[in-house]
């Protein structure tokens, strides 16, 4: 293992952990692997932004440690409807995940709206230097200490890089965008983590209908649906979207209050003349960010 793959799995680990502290179902789709004896793998983690010229904000601004370290663009996607612009990036090692990163086009808002979203982003806190990313391409080189303050800086920047915004601000963007809600109040936190079926080994989970079944057996509220046909290139699914408390300004409080957060999504790749597509669909991707719209 490269000191860049150690570097990334290390991240991806305290990501996971995190995330998989406030989404119930991932935990419960660990005991589930636990039970049959199978193996997680991680297809993709997803990451949401805003287009802005900002400091910290747009696919740039999360995607640069990651090419820092190895990951090259793969795949462009564009969803007119929803106002969003999405790249995935491929690992520099078969053993990481993809990285799949949406950006929301505030040009494309109605002038409130993008007031809202611009001024978030306005306010956000600087992520990594130019001399920290040339310290990640550099990272065999660094000292052992430099490279533990480079990691815990890095992993601080998936959060919401704002202030709480006013709840009423959070309402209106919602009724226009709820993607754009969600980044308003997530910010750069992981959307969610992939488990890739056709890794998980046991028979009794080698497809995503059986896995889908079987968490719904065990309690997991699912997506009523599958995205792809049996024997396409690439089939979906996911659980619906936990839902946490987060932080909003109601006149000088902060109040907290239930907002969706994230869901475990599954995606089976099936072998086709020997190779499996790594790429995405951007009608299935359309789908599978309805799972964050509240009801």
């Amino acid at each position: 293992m490269t000191h860049q793959t150690a570097f990334l799995d290390l991240l991806f680990t305290r990501l996971w952990q995190e995330y998989r502290s406030r989404v119930d179902y991932a935990r419960a789709y660990e005991d589930l692997l636990k039970s049959r004896g199978g193996t997680f793998r991680n297809d993709h983690v997803a990451f949401r932004t805003v287009a802005a010229q900002s400091r910290w904000s747009g696919i740039a601004a999360i995607s640069r440690p990651f090419e820092a370290l190895g990951y090259r663009p793969a795949g462009a996607y564009n969803f007119p409807d929803k106002k969003l612009t999405s790249l995935h990036f491929a690992p520099p090692s078969a053993d990481l995940p993809k990285i799949f990163i949406s950006e929301l086009r505030s040009w494309e808002l109605s002038p409130r709206a993008r007031k809202i979203v611009l001024g978030a982003a306005a306010k956000a806190a600087p992520g990594l230097t130019d001399q920290e990313l040339a310290d990640l391409a550099a990272l065999p080189s660094l000292p052992v200490k430099r490279r533990a303050i480079l990691h815990r800086r890095w992993a601080a920047q998936f959060t919401r890089p704002w202030p709480a915004p006013k709840a009423a601000d959070a309402m209106a963007l919602e009724r226009e965008s709820q993607f754009g809600a969600w980044v308003l109040l997530h910010g750069h936190a992981v959307n969610h983590f992939t488990a890739a079926v056709h890794a998980h080994g046991v028979d009794s989970l080698d497809d995503i209908e059986k896995t889908v079944a079987a968490l719904k057996t065990a309690g997991v509220p699912m997506k009523p649906e599958i995205e792809g046909a049996p024997g396409s290139k690439l089939r979906q699914s996911s659980t619906q979207a936990v839902v946490i408390p987060v932080d909003m300004r109601l006149g000088a409080r902060l109040v907290r209050r239930p907002w969706t957060y994230a869901y475990f999504e599954l995606a089976e790749r099936p072998l086709r003349r020997g190779r499996r597509y790594e790429g995405f669909l951007g009608g299935q991707a359309a789908n599978l960010f309805e799972m964050t719209r509240r009801s």
